[in-house]
């Protein structure tokens, strides 16, 4: 995801949908300014999901959201927040 996402609680935000959604993953800023979101779950969230994502929080601006599928691994247990 590219455009104003750091340091506006877009981390945070990603969560609480994830979590209102009962996604798993995880969502963490990287060192190039962007953020990754990986998320598992049902066809139906996941497309709200990315809805969110690409609307974002009140001072966000986001300028591009690429979404890469791949098959279902089962590897996460909940959603969470990463940090460097």
């Amino acid at each position: 995801m590219q455009g104003t996402v750091q340091g506006i609680f877009f981390r945070q935000f990603v969560k609480e949908h994830a979590d209102e959604l009962k996604l798993r993953g995880f969502v963490r800023n990287l060192d190039d300014g962007t953020v990754e979101v990986v998320v598992e779950g049902e066809a139906e969230s996941l497309g709200r999901l990315n809805g969110f994502l690409k609307k974002g929080p009140a001072h966000a601006q986001i300028r591009n959201v690429v979404v890469e599928e791949r098959k279902w691994s089962g590897d996460f247990v909940e959603f969470k927040i990463l940090r460097f």
